[in-house]
């Protein structure tokens, strides 16, 4: 293949009158890097997007979720020491969930109210690096003292409330009395203000000790279930069934997949959808390294027809082609690489781009790279400048020497 690539490179260098093909090349050359440029920029954002957003998930909710069929259960203790013992399970706590009512001098608002056991909760889910002016402790009450709350950024901006002051909480399902079940209200003194970045988190979530929830609920010891911390969140929905197996029948498992399956479904969509229309640039380039390959067959007829008479097969002439429009493409890839790696960079570094922060839940451009992404597009962007070398090449080879000297 010496030759061939050779003659491959020396077409690439035009005589003075031949300059119009050599243009065409260098456009087809930036088509293809601005193509693989706006894919990895593109790309690597959009993974930065979803590992944000997925990092604020998972900082509010576990990535497992442990009920029973028959509702709240009492031997939550037993259950968690059985779970922690499945493999990749690291941690698990239990927790009480139901909507509430919170009030704060006549400003009321809806709210989905936490119980969490303060001791273990921390261990499942980032709460305690999101919490502003407090800690989980503080939601254990000294003896005598009002138990504590801890709500969310905007839904304390609703209320007007701030930390020290107090707020009442209303349950529907309340507690249990001769004559059914009725209303129950308590005060709870605001300790912290949580801030997960998630506007939906912040405007509805309240926490309580969980003793403090059942006392409010009039649920006894029970518990509407656990979370689940594991290893490795992608593999979230196989641990569920592990787990779920184990412990066997009431019990039930729900992972994060399950929970957020179609805002996660729609940004894979999205990102497949960005991939085939910016690919659509680098099949621009690829058009133009077809018209180029065209003109330097036209133009170097000639010389494949004395190639053909000195002995020069018909593989060996389509090689020259191919490896002259294959050159084209994966100079482009390199530097369409380049430069993309090197703006995504920037993108991290620098964080030069910002954004409204209320209207996205982030103020600057999240950047990821993933490798996978980078060979990927770089696969795909070689492989259609090869296709794009095919015909014109196979044009060239199939060339008659006679016919081509005779008119010469």
């Amino acid at each position: 293949m010496f030759f061939e690539l050779f003659l491959g490179i020396r077409y690439l260098r035009t005589k003075r009158k031949e300059r119009f093909i050599s243009v065409i090349s260098i456009i087809s050359m930036v088509g293809v890097m601005v193509g693989v440029m706006a894919l990895i920029v593109v790309l690597s954002v959009m993974n930065g997007f979803r590992e944000d957003l997925l990092g604020k998930i998972l900082g509010v909710n576990s990535h497992i979720l442990v009920f029973s069929y028959d509702g709240p259960f009492n031997d939550h203790e037993s259950v968690g020491d059985r779970v922690k013992k499945v493999p990749g399970v690291v941690a698990a706590t239990p927790f009480i969930y139901s909507q509430v009512m919170v009030n704060h001098h006549g400003n009321a608002s809806g709210a989905i109210l936490r119980g969490i056991d303060t001791a273990t909760a921390g261990k499942v889910v980032a709460i305690p690096e999101m919490l502003r002016g407090g800690s989980l402790d503080q939601l254990d009450p000294a003896p005598g003292a009002q138990p504590g709350i801890i709500i969310g950024k905007e839904l304390a901006r609703q209320l007007g409330a701030l930390v020290g002051d107090v707020v009442s909480v209303l349950s529907p399902e309340g507690k249990l009395t001769p004559l059914g079940r009725a209303p129950n209200t308590s005060e709870y003194r605001l300790v912290a203000i949580f801030d997960s970045g998630m506007y939906e988190y912040d405007a509805s979530m309240a926490y309580v000790s969980l003793a403090e929830a059942q006392t409010l609920l009039g649920i006894g010891n029970r518990v509407t279930g656990l979370e689940l911390r594991v290893e490795d969140p992608d593999r979230s929905d196989r641990l569920a069934r592990d787990v779920q197996s184990f412990v066997g029948p009431p019990y039930w498992t729900k992972d994060w997949k399950q929970m957020n399956k179609s805002l996660f479904a729609a940004l894979k969509l999205e990102k497949l959808t960005m991939f085939i229309i910016l690919t659509m640039i680098v099949l621009v380039g690829a058009l133009n390294i077809i018209s180029t390959l065209v003109m330097v067959v036209m133009e170097k007829t000639k010389d494949v027809a004395i190639l053909r008479a000195m002995g020069a097969s018909a593989r060996s002439v389509m090689a020259i082609f191919m490896l002259q429009g294959l050159l084209v493409g994966v100079v482009g890839t390199v530097v369409g690489l380049a430069a993309g790696l090197g703006l995504c960079e920037l993108l991290g570094r620098y964080q030069f781009i910002d954004l409204p922060a209320d209207v996205y839940y982030i103020a600057k451009l999240p950047v990821l790279i993933q490798p996978g992404d980078v060979l990927f597009v770089a696969g795909a962007a070689v492989i259609i400048s090869f296709l794009a070398t095919v015909y014109p090449s196979w044009h060239a080879s199939r060339l008659n020497p006679i016919n081509a000297i005779r008119y010469e």
